[in-house]
């Protein structure tokens, strides 16, 4: 067969190639809970999760665009820039509970992150959610109401849910740091370990 033949036959599977590629990239789009803040980025849970998946031999690359301090809001203004950049088959939503501790505007909060949700799920990537808890002292009229916006999103958009990021950990002061806010390096194992339950099922060999 001729080298004009091989370059024909590879023009008209380019766009399955690069397809099937984006599909082997995991996007991580969250807050400072997915930066390792506080500690070595090497004892994250991103960086958990990039070990596990070639420890168990799933081919996948990890893009974490988080940012520290990042709400919902900021999260919408980047989102499809992001997607754009990273091309993703799977994208990890972890935002929110900055909304939540600042006390911002819920119908705002659900908004933003349904739109997130849905600029993933429109560049074809699978979306896993992850849902958080507010503190007690916020009380139970808003801690409900913050705690249903995740439910209903995924429910709506039929994603998998994470029922509670901090599942675990949040309770044990032994592994948060000094702020109350932030898990410690040793609870990051926990972390992913919440995770990937609801990841494993959206991977492949």
């Amino acid at each position: 067969m001729t080298l004009r033949f091989w370059v024909v036959v590879y023009c008209l599977l380019a766009p399955a190639i690069a397809l099937a590629a984006s599909d082997r990239v995991i996007l991580v789009f969250g807050d400072s809970l997915s930066t390792a803040y506080g500690f070595d980025v090497e004892k994250g849970w991103v960086s958990l999760l990039k070990e596990r998946l070639v420890r168990e031999k799933f081919d996948y690359r990890v893009v974490n665009a988080s940012i520290s301090g990042e709400t919902t809001r900021g999260g919408r203004a980047r989102i499809n820039d992001v997607l754009e950049a990273a091309g993703p088959g799977i994208v990890i939503v972890e935002l929110g509970g900055n909304d939540g501790l600042r006390g911002i505007n819920l119908d705002a909060t659900a908004e933003n992150l349904e739109a997130i949700v849905k600029s993933a799920l429109e560049a074809g990537a699978e979306v896993l959610l992850l849902a958080m808890e507010l503190p007690p002292n916020y009380g139970p009229s808003y801690i409900e109401r913050f705690r249903q916006i995740y439910m209903n999103i995924a429910e709506a958009n039929e994603v998998y849910l994470v029922p509670f990021f901090l599942e675990g950990v949040a309770d044990n002061s032994n592994l948060m740091q000094a702020d109350g806010i932030h898990p410690k390096a040793e609870a990051q194992p926990q972390l992913l370990e919440n995770i990937w339950p609801y990841l494993k099922p959206l991977l492949v060999y």
